[in-house]
C-alpha cells in the first residue's frame, strides 16, 4: 500500500499543478474564442498542431531514457550530464534548421503570410526542450512542489501577456496613437501576439529552472549516450506517431475538409479544436498520472510483486476517469459555456467520442509499462505506428464526406486499437493480473448511463431537470463502485476508514 500511497501523493501534487496550470490556461479558451475574430482561432490551432510534432523531434525520447538509466544517484548524475549536453547541441542545430525552413512550414499548414508564427515557435520549442529534462529531474528527485510552482507561474505569465497584447494594447493604441504601442501594435496580428506570449512564458520558465538545467558536469559519456539512443530511438518513432494520432487531424481537416472555402475549413479547425478542449478533465488526469507514474513504475519494478501494484493502479485510474467522463458528458450544456463562440457549439457532438478516446489512451499509457520495463521500446513504436495508420486511413477516407466528425471517430478507433493491441501483446510478454472484465464493465456502464441521459433529454424538460437527472446518474454509479470495490477502498490510507462496514 505504501507504493500506491506514494503514487497517489505524487499524482496529487503533479495533478494539482497540472490541473491548476492547465485549467488556468483553459480559461483562455472562452477568452480566445471571443478575442480572435474570423478564422484567427483556427490559424492558432493549426500552429499548435505542428509544435507537438517538432517537440518530439527536439527531445527525442530522452525524458523516458533518463528515468530508465538513472538507477541510482551516481548513475543519475552521469545520465543527466550526457543527456543534457546532447540536448544542448541538438537544440541549436534543430532550431537553426527550423528558422531556415519557416517559410515552407507556414505554407504547409496554410498560413504562408505569417512566417513569424514559426519564428516564435522555433524559440518556444528550443526553450521548452531545454527545460524538459530539468522538469524530469524534479520528478526523479521527488520535488513536486517546485515542479508545480514553476508550471503555474509560467501559465500565469502566459495569460497575463496574452491579455495585455489582445485587450490592453488596443486600448492604449486607441488612447494615444503616437505612443510606442500606438505606432507598433498591429491589430491584425493577434495570433502572433498569442504565440509571442507563449514564447515569453517559455523564456520565463527556462530562467526559473536555470539551476536545474545547468546542474550538470561538462562530461559526455559516449558509450552511455549510444545506449541511451538505442533505447530512446523507438520512443522517437512512437512519439512522432503519437503526435499523428493526437494533433495531425487538425491539419488533415484543414487539407481535406468538405467546407466550400479555405476560410471555412480553417473555421472548422477552430471549432473542432475548441470542442476538443472540453475533454480537458480526462486529458489532465492522464497527464498528471503519467508524470507521477513513469518514475514510480520503474522504481516499483525493483520491489516484490510489482504486477499486483500495476493492476491496482490501473483499477483506480479507470474508476477516476469513468467519473470524469460522466462529469463532462452529462453536463455538456454547462461546459459549452467555456466556448464563447456559439457557432462553435455545432461541434459538441464530438466531445463524448473524444472523452472515450482519451480514456483509451490513458489505459494504454498504463499498459505501456511492459515494453518500457523489458527494454522492448520498439514494440511501443510499432503499436503507435499502427494507431497512426488507423488515424490517417479513417481521416483520409471520411473527412472529405463527414468533416470534423471523422476526426473524432478516427481518434476513438486509433486509441482503442492501441489499447487492445498493447493489452494482448503485453500480457504475453509481462503478465499483469488486470481486472479486465470488471473494468470493461465499468466503461460499458458509463456509456449506458450517458445513453440513458440522451434518451431522457428527448422529453424536452427544463435544463435544470436534466442536470438533476445527470447528478442522480453519477450518484448511482458512485453507489455501484463503492459497493463493488469496498474492500479496495477500505485499504486506502486516510479515507479507508469511511468505507469500512459498520458493525
Amino acid at each position: 500500500m505504501s507504493g500506491i500511497k506514494k503514487l497517489a501523493g505524487q499524482t496529487l501534487w503533479y495533478g494539482a499543478s497540472s490541473i491548476a496550470a492547465r485549467f488556468i490556461n483553459y480559461l483562455l479558451t472562452p477568452y480566445l474564442t471571443f478575442a480572435l475574430a474570423g478564422v484567427a482561432y483556427g490559424e492558432m490551432s493549426l500552429v499548435y498542431a505542428v509544435i507537438p510534432f517538432l517537440n518530439v523531434i527536439f527531445t527525442y525520447g530522452l525524458e523516458t531514457a533518463y528515468f530508465r538509466f538513472s538507477k541510482n544517484k551516481e548513475a543519475e548524475a552521469e545520465v543527466y550530464s550526457t543527456a543534457m549536453i546532447s540536448l544542448l547541441v541538438s537544440t541549436v542545430i534543430l532550431t537553426s534548421v527550423m528558422l531556415l525552413f519557416k517559410d515552407e512550414l507556414a505554407a504547409l499548414i496554410g498560413v504562408k503570410d505569417h512566417t513569424e508564427y514559426f519564428t516564435y515557435s522555433a524559440f518556444i520549442i528550443a526553450f521548452d526542450t531545454l527545460t524538459a529534462l530539468a522538469f524530469a529531474k524534479l520528478r526523479y528527485e521527488g520535488r513536486p512542489v517546485k515542479f508545480a510552482t514553476v508550471r503555474i507561474l509560467g501559465i500565469l505569465i502566459n495569460i497575463g501577456f496574452t491579455y495585455f497584447f489582445l485587450s490592453v494594447c488596443p486600448r492604449l493604441q486607441a488612447a494615444d496613437p503616437t505612443s510606442f504601442i500606438g505606432v507598433y501594435y498591429r491589430e491584425e496580428d493577434r495570433v502572433s501576439y498569442v504565440v509571442l506570449a507563449n514564447l515569453i512564458q517559455s523564456v520565463f520558465t527556462f530562467f526559473l529552472l536555470f539551476r536545474e538545467v545547468f546542474s550538470f558536469r561538462w562530461r559526455f559519456n559516449a558509450k552511455l549516450w549510444r545506449e541511451i539512443m538505442i533505447y530512446a530511438s523507438p520512443l522517437i518513432l512512437a512519439g512522432f506517431a503519437g503526435m499523428i494520432n493526437e494533433t495531425l487531424d487538425r491539419l488533415m481537416l484543414r487539407w481535406w475538409s468538405p467546407a466550400p472555402t479555405a476560410e471555412a475549413a480553417t473555421f472548422e479547425v477552430g471549432m473542432y479544436s475548441a470542442c476538443y478542449k472540453l475533454s480537458l478533465l480526462i486529458t489532465l488526469s492522464i497527464q498528471a498520472f503519467r508524470m507521477a507514474a513513469e518514475p514510480f513504475f520503474f522504481a516499483t519494478a525493483q520491489g516484490q510483486q510489482p504486477q499486483r501494484v500495476y493492476a491496482r493502479v490501473m483499477k483506480f485510474f479507470v474508476i477516476v476517469v469513468c467519473f470524469m467522463f460522466l462529469a463532462v458528458a452529462l453536463f455538456l450544456d454547462v461546459w459549452k459555456s467555456f466556448i464563447q463562440k456559439p457557432a462553435y457549439w455545432e461541434g459538441l457532438d464530438v466531445v463524448p467520442i473524444l472523452l472515450l478516446a482519451n480514456i483509451f489512451i490513458g489505459v494504454y499509457y498504463n499498459l505501456s509499462i511492459w515494453y518500457k520495463l523489458s527494454n522492448k521500446t520498439m514494440a511501443g513504436a510499432w503499436i503507435t505506428l499502427m494507431g497512426a495508420a488507423v488515424t490517417i486511413a479513417i481521416n483520409a477516407v471520411f473527412i472529405p464526406r463527414f468533416g470534423y466528425m471523422a476526426c473524432a471517430w478516427a481518434t476513438f478507433f486509433c486509441y482503442g486499437s492501441m489499447m487492445v493491441i498493447s493489452y494482448k501483446w503485453g500480457q504475453k510478454q509481462y503478465l499483469v493480473p488486470y481486472a479486465t472484465k470488471k473494468l470493461t464493465a465499468y466503461l460499458v456502464i458509463c456509456v449506458a448511463l450517458y445513453g440513458g441521459y440522451l434518451a431522457f433529454q428527448l422529453l424536452e424538460l427544463h435544463p435544470w431537470v436534466n442536470r438533476g437527472f445527470a447528478a442522480l446518474l453519477i450518484a448511482a454509479f458512485a453507489w455501484l463502485i463503492v459497493n463493488v470495490e469496498r474492500k479496495e477502498f477500505v485499504r486506502l490510507p486516510v479515507v479507508g476508514k469511511y468505507f469500512a462496514p459498520r458493525i
